[in-house]
């Protein structure tokens, strides 16, 4: 067989999760610093939801990779105790989550769009987040990120637990084979991804998205992660500025 025979189709699989559930706000609103904050209890039952389901189908990774934040470590960490697979938990600090700014520094004219905006229809890349990072800088980052695990050919099956903002960024590029941002791709906490990559730089099939294990059909969420972010931090707002 030559090089230039044809060759039969091959594609791995991704299984791309986004960490459980965090608390990023106390309950007056003053936020909490977004590297450290771990699961809580909501997250956990969320990371170990998931573990059940990949253990009751007999999933093997081949590599297991986090941002190395907290929340994703925790999270892998749950997913593995259910599965039972002694593996090492891998971490890329090109796939932590966009980078915001400080909110104080945000105006109260702004505030509301600088919480959403980067999460809303298809984004441009000069928008930011939070005061903070651009999209364009997300998938500088990332991207390549994606790339370079594509070039690895000692796995068939990776899990990859992200974030919200990580994983619109993958989604998208792989539902469009382009450089796009699609905000309104949901991300449940302790969601599932699955795709599939094959040879080619845009061979990519997008198997399921948003499956969340302990809460199906989400019929309680209607407000994005970020809407009720903004809604938590603004008690703290316009409690401090009465003060």
């Amino acid at each position: 067989m030559n090089d230039s025979d044809p060759k039969p189709a091959r594609r791995r699989r991704i299984f791309l999760m986004r960490h459980g559930s965090v608390t990023y706000f106390d309950g007056s609103g003053k936020p909490y610093l977004p590297e450290s904050v771990p699961l809580n209890d909501t997250g956990r039952m969320q990371a170990t939801a998931a573990g059940t389901v990949f253990a009751k189908l007999g999933l093997r990774f081949d590599r297991v990779i986090t941002s190395g934040l907290p929340r994703t470590v925790e999270t892998a960490t749950r997913v593995l105790a259910e599965t039972r697979q002694p593996i090492e938990i891998e971490v890329w600090p090109e796939l932590e989550e966009i980078r915001g700014g400080r909110l104080s520094t945000i105006s109260d004219e702004t505030l509301r769009e600088a919480f959403v905006g980067a999460f809303d229809g298809m984004v441009a890349e000069d928008r930011q987040f939070l005061g903070g990072e651009t999209i364009g800088q997300l998938l500088d980052r990332v991207l390549p990120g994606i790339a370079k695990l594509r070039a690895l050919d000692d796995w068939e099956t990776v899990l990859l637990v992200l974030h919200g903002g990580v994983n619109r960024a993958i989604v998208s590029y792989a539902l469009t084979g382009q450089r796009f941002f699609l905000g309104n791709l949901s991300q449940a906490p302790g969601c599932i991804n699955a795709l599939d990559v094959g040879t080619h730089e845009t061979d990519w099939v997008v198997r399921m998205t948003n499956y969340a294990p302990s809460d199906l059909l989400q019929p309680g969420e209607h407000l994005t992660t970020m809407e009720v972010l903004y809604d938590q931090y603004l008690k703290f707002r316009n409690a401090v500025s009465k003060d």
